[in-house]
C-alpha cells in the first residue's frame, strides 16, 4: 500500500472508530489509553504496517509508522511521548534479540498488551552514557545484574526493559539485556517531576538473574545498540512530536486575544524548520540509510522549537501559566526539559561540532 492510500484509509477508519480519550488525564489514564489505542490499531492491522513479517508485521517502509503516529498525535488520541516509545524499543529488539524472542515479544508491544522501558541513564551517567556502572557478571548460563537506573520512563508500568550494563571496561564493555521487570531483585520507585507527573522512575537492581539468551547481541554490543537506538528516537519519534506541537500552535492561535504576529510567526518558523529537517530524516530512513550523528541537528532544532512555542504561549496568555491549572502550565514545565532529556543540548552541539563539522575536541 502506498503512503497516500495508507493515510486515506487510516483517516477513514479513525473517523469511523472512536478512540477519543476518556476523562481520566492522569498518567494511569494516559497509559491505559495508550494500550487501548495500540490494541485497536493492531487489531485493525494499521499498527502492523512498516514492521517486518518476522514479528507479524505487514512490511512496507517505516514511513507508514510515521504517518500513523502523526494521525494519532494530531487527533490527540494518545500522549505522543509515550506512544512513540515503540519506535525506539521495537526496532532495537528486532535488530539485536534472537529472532524467536523478537517474534514472541514485539507483537505484545505493538498490540498494546505490554509496555516496555529503556534502562540507560544512571545517577552518575546521563548524557555521558559511557560512564555507566550497572554491572553484569556471568554465572554459568546466566548473568547477575546489580546497579541503579534513573529517569526510566514508565518503568512502573513496564513488563520488559532494554537494559544497558557493564561487563568489562570501556565502550566495548557495555552489554545489553532484555529483562523481565517482574524478576526478583528489581525495585521501581516513581519520581515526581516539576510538571506534576510520575513519568520517570528509579530502578534498583539487586543481584537480578537474567538468562543468557536474553542478551541483545553479543557481549560488548551495548554501545553499538545505544548508538543505533538514538537515531530512531530522533527520527520517527520526532515526527510524532512535531505533529503534536503544531496542534498546540493551533490552540494558541485560537486562544490568543491580542495576537503578536511577530512572535507567532517566529514560533511557526521554528516548527516549520524542524519539520523540514525531520522530513529529510524520514526520507533517508525510508531509503534504508543508516542514521547517525546528523540526527543531533534534529534534536537541537526540536528542543529549540518546543521551548520557543511554549515561551510564546506564556507571553501571549498572561497569567494563564502562573495563576491557573490550565494544561498550558503542565506542558510549559515539561518543555523546560526538552534541552535535557535524550541528550542535553550541550552534548548535541559537541557532537555536531566534532563529528559533523570536524572542529576537533577543543
Amino acid at each position: 500500500m502506498n503512503v497516500t492510500a495508507f493515510r486515506s484509509g487510516l483517516r477513514t477508519w479513525l473517523d469511523e472508530n472512536d478512540l477519543t480519550p476518556g476523562p481520566d488525564h492522569s498518567l494511569d489514564g494516559q497509559v491505559a489509553q495508550l494500550a487501548r489505542v495500540r490494541h485497536a490499531l493492531y487489531a485493525a492491522d494499521w499498527m502492523r504496517y512498516g514492521w517486518p513479517a518476522e514479528v507479524r508485521g505487514l512490511g512496507g517502509p517505516a514511513v507508514h509508522r510515521a504517518v500513523l503516529g502523526e494521525e494519532v498525535a494530531t487527533r490527540g488520541l494518545a500522549e505522543p511521548g509515550i506512544y512513540s516509545m515503540v519506535e525506539v524499543l521495537a526496532p532495537t529488539v528486532i535488530s539485536y534479540a534472537r529472532p524467536a524472542l523478537a517474534a514472541e515479544m514485539v507483537p505484545l508491544l505493538l498490540g498494546g498488551r505490554e509496555q516496555w522501558c529503556q534502562g540507560f541513564s544512571e545517577p552518575g551517567s546521563g548524557s555521558d552514557l559511557a560512564s555507566l556502572t550497572t554491572r553484569a557478571v556471568c554465572r554459568g548460563d546466566d548473568w547477575v545484574v546489580s546497579g541503579q537506573k534513573v529517569w526510566t520512563s514508565l518503568a512502573q508500568y513496564a513488563a520488559r526493559c532494554v537494559l544497558l550494563t557493564r561487563t568489562a571496561p570501556g565502550h566495548d564493555g557495555i552489554t545489553a539485556f532484555f529483562v523481565d521487570m517482574d524478576t526478583p531483585g528489581i525495585t521501581v520507585r516513581p519520581l515526581r517531576t516539576m510538571h506534576g507527573v510520575d513519568e520517570f522512575a528509579e530502578v534498583f537492581l539487586d543481584d537480578v538473574v537474567v538468562p543468557g539468551d536474553r542478551m541483545l547481541g553479543r557481549p560488548g554490543d551495548g554501545w553499538r545498540l545505544a548508538m543505533d537506538l538514538l537515531p530512531y528516537e530522533r527520527s520517527t519519534c520526532f515526527w510524532h512530536r512535531i505533529a503534536h506541537l503544531y496542534t498546540r500552535l493551533d490552540r494558541l492561535l485560537a486562544e490568543t486575544e491580542e495576537p503578536d504576529d511577530a512572535a507567532l510567526g517566529a514560533a511557526y518558523l521554528a516548527l516549520h524548520t524542524v519539520r523540514c529537517r525531520s522530513h529529510a530524516t524520514q526520507r533517508r530512513l525510508a531509503e534504508g540509510a543508516r542514521l547517525g550523528p546528523e540526527t543531533s541537528v534534529d534534536k537541537v532544532l526540536l528542543a529549540t522549537a518546543e521551548q520557543q512555542l511554549f515561551d510564546t504561549a506564556r507571553d501571549l496568555l498572561p497569567g494563564v501559566l502562573e495563576l491557573t491549572e490550565s494544561p498550558w502550565r503542565e506542558e510549559y514545565l515539561y518543555s523546560r526539559a526538552a534541552t535535557i532529556y535524550g541528550g542535553t543540548a550541550e552534548i548535541q552541539r559537541n557532537i555536531i561540532a566534532r563529528r559533523l563539522l570536524d572542529l576537533g575536541r577543543d
